[in-house]
């Protein structure tokens, strides 16, 4: 890759996903790089265990030890383990608290738990001790055992496991299939058009959704069929409609979080640490669903690339304002807002001709709205000082889409419905934030809604 990108990325992927999409093989790159970022913070978690001469730095090294004899017979088995959302979160967490860096006991017998589940996962033998997490023993990506207390070991034999504690529980031939006292991380699934695509429903790891709080209770059988025929309906309109991001979802998003709703509004987020997960309050339909992902993607796509290309100068306390959010917000999170909203503003892009009269019409408008808003932001980071050099060019790819779709034409009724929500977003930003004054550039009528999850078409006026 040349100068202008940073040698981490290939110039065909960074511009492709500054176009806004990248598909397949540009998300396969950013997944394959964050798993290499998996690999290193566990190693650090090794290291720094033993430089802060932690008790369990000995076991540490026997279970990276492990990891590496299962890797070199069954690489994909690690793979699964390692590169599951949550263990970038434990390991990034014990390292800091490791180095003084945060205060919180560093949980360094986790790795023991990581072998178990990669050994588990390749069918290698293996007897180890394991760390309680309350009542339970966790081996992650797979589920945890209800052990009640004791010292805890797990005892792998035969491609079947065995988790003792106070209790015995034998974890089942399917580990994502609940049993007697074993609670799996349970498998959403769905197919359309021969493509398939399969998730993890996470509502157990305390690390799945740092920042907010996730359900605390594990869903029912209704609840989990409804998640199962919502992903079915959302993949049927990506896979017919939205090819680009049903690409970009199954090669990104492993598992699904459900979070509580934000007052009455959808809400959705991607945590930063932990690739590949997604949370979620329940959407009301499949196009929701399937709307979020085209949000949600973009976020994880970005993400990643912030970890290999500096896109973004250090924080010098300048606020903008940004068309989807009540509050001001810095550079580095105004182009998260704008790559998103381009994801959001292709997503009714494409979904107008999909349908027809009324549903038609509000695409149209969602086009017009988020083209809008996403460009008018655009134009003010750009102008903000704010961004490397190749930061400028990832924009600027970003703008040259934008400014192709303010070319395409929409019904009145959409365009007029798009420039009420902009003078109405605008309005309330003015009245939450007295006193400031929102970064605009002459001429600009950034359309949006007052919140970043309520990212839906605006109604065209007389429509519902």
């Amino acid at each position: 890759m040349s100068a202008d990108s940073g040698s981490a990325v290939p110039d065909d992927v960074f511009d492709a996903l500054a176009r806004g999409g990248g598909g397949a093989a540009a998300t396969a790159h950013l997944r394959a790089a964050h798993y290499g970022k998996h690999l290193l913070l566990v190693r650090r978690v090794l290291d720094a265990s033993r430089g802060a001469l932690h008790p369990d730095a000995d076991r540490a090294a026997r279970s990276w030890d492990v990891l590496a004899e299962v890797q070199d017979a069954h690489p994909a088995a690690v793979a699964s383990v390692l590169g599951h959302p949550t263990v970038g979160v434990w390991a990034r967490r014990t390292v800091l608290a490791l180095e003084g860096r945060r205060r919180e006991e560093p949980r360094v017998a986790v790795l023991s738990s990581l072998a178990a589940a990669a050994a588990l996962r390749a069918g290698t033998a293996l007897r180890t001790e394991v760390p309680l997490d309350g009542p339970t023993v966790a081996l992650p990506s797979l589920g945890r055992a209800v052990v009640g207390g004791g010292d805890a070991v797990v005892e792998v034999a035969g491609g079947r496991a065995l988790v003792t504690g106070e209790r015995a529980v034998e974890v089942p031939a399917d580990p994502h299939e609940d049993a007697p006292g074993w609670q799996a991380l349970r498998r959403l699934s769905a197919e359309h058009g021969g493509r398939r695509l399969e998730l993890l429903l996470d509502d157990q790891d305390p690390d799945r959704m740092p920042g907010t709080e996730a359900a605390a209770r594990r869903l029912g059988g209704e609840e989990l069929a409804w998640w199962g025929e919502t992903l079915q309906g959302a993949w049927e309109t990506l896979v017919e409609h939205h090819w680009t991001v049903a690409e970009e979802v199954a090669e990104t998003v492993l598992a699904l979080t459900p979070i509580p709703p934000s007052g009455r509004a959808h809400t959705s987020a991607t945590p930063r640490h932990a690739y590949g997960n997604l949370g979620l309050s329940r959407p009301p339909d499949p196009l929701m669903l399937a709307l979020t992902f085209a949000h949600e993607v973009q976020h994880i796509k970005l993400t990643a690339l912030l970890d290999l290309v500096p896109l973004v100068l250090p924080d010098d306390g300048s606020r903008y304002y940004a068309p989807w959010r009540r509050d001001p917000r810095p550079a580095a999170g105004l182009l998260q807002g704008v790559y998103a909203h381009v994801g959001v503003a292709g997503f009714w892009r494409r979904h107008r001709e999909a349908v027809t009269g009324t549903e038609a019409l509000r695409a149209c408008a969602g086009f017009a709205h988020w083209r809008r808003s996403a460009l008018d932001a655009a134009h003010v980071l750009a102008a903000s000082g704010r961004l490397t050099p190749q930061g400028e060019r990832f924009l600027a790819a970003i703008e040259r889409t934008l400014l192709r779709w303010q070319e395409e034409p929409v019904p009145e009724a959409a365009a007029e419905a798009a420039r009420r929500a902009a003078d109405r977003h605008l309005s309330q930003w003015r009245e939450h934030n007295a006193g400031r004054t929102p970064v605009l550039l002459p001429g600009s009528t950034a359309s949006a809604v007052p919140t970043r999850e309520a990212y839906a078409a605006p109604a065209p006026e007389g429509r519902p």
